[in-house]
């Protein structure tokens, strides 16, 4: 076995090789599509079910190897409904270049400045009239479970939706804004607090809950303060405050760009302070 195994291998030629390195790359980002959505986890089931399928095989149970059988004639229809909302997702990020990132740099860095300064030109503005706001910007781990205790939107990201859905007379004011590339996925979200005790008393419900989300997750979270108009970016559980527009848009793309992950810790980089309960 082991020689047919050497023997087919040197045997490939280029093309066999790029045959398989392209299989691998729809593959991998196949999975990337799915990962932190409801198709990750009917993934999984179907997973599950094909070893089952090959178990019966091995078994010979003839009667449900059948059943499976038949099943799986249809299984492909079946495939297109369950994941129709991931293939259109796919499909909208290789128009936009997103899918193939390394090979249209340009498109990707240009919509993600773009991103970028919709995000702070509306934060400067809700920090100006003392509107409270919460914006959380998804990395790499998905925030689905979170997507879904609000309002869906799916809505491409503006200066103006956002205004709107944190102007104080709408109904969607209240909770966090999820923001997945270049939309708005829901808003009117519930997140988690965070339990550090040794947390600055000054920092209310919205504070807390940005320090929650960046603590169970890598999301990078825009607080906007109604109190004072103190505008503050949390990552990993660290508040970073008294950020102006150039200070935010640096943070932002330190960040959240995949080419720069880090952020060196500015002077407004703050955990604890003078206790001074803050109104939200």
């Amino acid at each position: 076995m082991m020689l047919d195994f050497f023997s087919t291998l040197i045997q490939l030629q280029l093309r066999d090789v790029i045959d398989i390195l392209v299989i691998a790359f729809i593959i991998y980002h196949g999975l990337l599509l799915i990962k932190g959505t409801r198709g990750w986890q009917m993934t999984l089931g179907i997973i599950s079910l094909s070893l089952f399928y090959g178990v019966i095989r091995f078994l010979e149970l003839r009667t449900i190897e059948w059943l499976f059988a038949n099943f799986f004639t249809y299984f492909i229809f079946a495939l297109i409904v369950i994941f129709q909302s991931e293939i259109r997702r796919g499909l909208a990020q290789i128009g936009r270049g997103r899918f193939f990132p390394r090979f249209f740099p340009s498109l990707a860095g240009k919509k993600g400045q773009n991103r970028f300064e919709e995000i702070v030109l509306a934060a400067t503005t809700l920090s100006n009239k003392k509107i409270g706001g919460l914006i959380v910007i998804e990395r790499d781990i998905g925030l689905r479970n979170y997507i879904e205790s609000g309002i869906k939107l799916d809505a491409f990201l503006t200066y103006d939706l956002l205004l709107t859905i944190f102007n104080p007379k709408s109904p969607l004011h209240d909770g966090a804004v999820i923001i997945q590339g270049n939309r708005i996925s829901a808003a009117s979200c519930f997140l988690p607090l965070t339990l550090d005790p040794y947390l600055s008393k000054e920092l209310g419900t919205r504070h807390r809950a940005a320090i929650g989300i960046t603590e169970e997750s890598d999301a990078v979270a825009v607080v906007i303060s109604e109190e004072n108009g103190n505008t503050s970016a949390v990552l990993g559980g660290e508040i970073m405050r008294g950020l102006d527009g150039p200070r935010l848009l640096k943070i932002l793309q330190k960040t959240v760009d995949p080419g720069s992950r880090n952020v060196e810790a500015g002077p407004g980089r703050h955990k604890k302070t003078e206790p001074q309960q803050e109104a939200i």
